[in-house]
């Protein structure tokens, strides 16, 4: 479910070992007892959450230059958050949660507060959000005057207590296993990388493994509002960044002022995570297309044939090609998917993706090495990589009970793979740590709708790959007065921040007046890329 970054460089690497990437008023109160309202009896770590917020209101954040090697340019500043490692014992371990802001470019008057961002993962860093600000952003450029934009690694994250699995330049290698099994000696090799890679995770970061949850994250997101300041939350959550919001919202109803919520995650129960992953498959399969029907209709710039079908055969050359004898030594099938599914996650990548495959059939085989090879030279781009993959496993674990079963995922996703064989045994390896994962895995919370609840703002696409649609009409129904608006026949992950008046409009006037339309919005997409 992890967010996906459009960079030929920076690959996440799946955790049994093959290249995938998966998948957010000024015044200091102390904090009401956190949760009150949503959960019945005593709660050891709603009270834990209270006294860490107050906590962090007296300490507030002291905000400094940032580190030169954090890439965080003034105006933006950074400081830190203490929070519990366990919510349960809040006078026990604290770990530092890494911040970031850049102050509102309107009026005293107009502003309305901070703007808490989160882009997903889990495993992503919302340490670049305030840069929209100072690279003039036009699409933030209106909220910018009335909020300050920060950003905050969540816990085991880039700078604040990050956890990690395996070496990171043994996580980047490559070229990796075809992840698409052609027997059961295959399936063996997969499920061994797996539970080493889960062994792996409990050996260099055991310490943080139970705690490394979703409803934990939501909790530090609360005493980050407290350290700020803020009496209320304003929050921005994208991708997984829209869970931890769901979670948020229904743990702290009467914390949220106003939150925006895009590209959504499904957060019925049963569709964390085990479930998630496999709806993902079929979504893939079918924004694969919609990118080679876009590739067909453009074969005078990509002469890659002028059918989907033509495309596709393409396609399975390559990957074909890749199989038999790894691109300039390090390409195969696993850096071939790593790199040609971000075109299914963003728009953006359309055009990058289809230029490098067309300069591979014109013979330019270098291109497509730049791209999807890993750069061994980047450590600090492979540590980040490893870091953000470990947190992705840590959490998705750590928040439900993954079947154990071998021969449930075997049959999953065979029965999967026959109609959509490009993401799902990726997918299925990426995530089977899971089911021999050595630390405690929790039960959903119940995302719904309790007091104090204020109108949530949905944005998502029809087509969207990582997050399917029924995730925003799920959690539309089950938070009560929310708005959905829809971008239909449209599939890029992450709305709010593409040019679409219809939606860019509707954003700026909830956040900045707290408008929304008296009935759902259904916009038409926005403009598709030309090569």
């Amino acid at each position: 479910m992890r967010e996906n970054r459009p960079k030929s460089r920076l690959l996440a690497v799946g955790s049994a070992g093959i290249l995938v990437t998966a998948t957010l008023i000024a015044g200091a109160v102390s904090a009401p007892m956190a949760g009150a309202a949503s959960r019945p009896g005593p709660d050891p770590e709603a009270r834990g959450a209270a006294i860490a917020a107050a906590r962090a209101v007296k300490a507030g954040i002291h905000w400094q230059d940032c580190p030169a090697d954090w890439g965080l340019a003034k105006p933006i500043q950074c400081g830190w958050v203490s929070v519990p490692l366990d919510y349960a014992h809040p006078y026990g371990k604290q770990i530092k949660l890494a911040v970031d802001r850049i102050g509102n470019t309107g009026t005293k008057k107009e502003r309305q507060g901070a703007l808490v961002y989160n882009p997903g993962g889990p495993g992503g860093s919302g340490m670049r959000f305030p840069a929209r600000v100072t690279s003039k952003n036009p699409v933030w450029a209106n909220v910018a005057k009335a909020y300050d934009f920060v950003g905050f690694d969540p816990r085991g994250v880039g700078h604040s207590a990050p956890i990690s699995c395996i070496d990171p330049q043994e996580f980047v290698k490559a070229p990796k296993a075809d992840p698409v099994p052609d027997s059961e000696a295959d399936k063996r090799a997969q499920r061994k990388l797996a539970h080493e890679y889960a062994d792996g995770c409990g050996e260099h970061s055991g310490a943080m493994l139970p705690y490394m949850t979703t409803p934990n994250t939501a909790r530090d997101l609360d005493v980050i509002r407290a350290a700020l300041g803020e009496k209320k939350l304003n929050y921005l959550g994208v991708s997984y960044g829209t869970y931890l919001g769901a979670v948020y919202g229904t743990l702290f109803p009467g914390h949220l002022r106003r939150m925006v919520v895009d590209s959504v995650v499904n957060p019925a129960r049963d569709n964390i995570w085990y479930q998630a992953n496999l709806n993902q498959d079929v979504a893939f399969e079918g924004r694969w297309k919609d990118w080679e029907d876009w590739v067909a209709a453009n074969d005078a710039a990509f002469h890659l044939g002028t059918t989907r079908a033509a495309v596709q055969a393409k396609w399975l050359q390559l990957r074909a090609t890749a199989k038999k004898q790894p691109i300039g030594g390090v390409v195969g099938p696993a850096e071939l998917i790593a790199f040609f599914q971000s075109a299914p996650y963003y728009d953006s990548s359309w055009v990058p993706v289809a230029t490098v495959f067309s300069k591979y059939e014109a013979g330019d085989t270098q291109a497509l090495v730049d791209a999807a090879a890993p750069d061994l030279s980047d450590t600090a781009g492979n540590i980040a990589s490893e870091n953000s993959n470990a947190v992705y496993t840590a959490v998705e674990c750590a928040d439900a009970k993954w079947p154990t079963s071998w021969q449930k995922w075997d049959r999953d996703n065979t029965r999967l793979n026959k109609d959509y064989p490009f993401m799902t045994w990726a997918n299925a390896w990426m995530n089977l740590p899971c089911a021999t994962w050595p630390a405690k895995q929790h039960t959903p919370l119940d995302v719904k709708t309790h007091k104090g609840l204020p109108p949530v703002l949905i944005v998502q696409s029809t087509r969207d790959a990582a997050t399917p649609y029924e995730g925003a009409v799920e959690l539309h129904h089950r938070f009560h007065g929310s708005r959905l608006i829809t971008e239909k026949n449209a599939g890029s992950h992450g709305v709010t921040g593409l040019v679409n008046p219809c939606i860019n409009q509707r954003v700026d006037a909830y956040l900045l007046d707290g408008t929304l339309d008296r009935k759902d919005v259904t916009c038409t997409p926005h403009a598709t890329p030309k090569p």
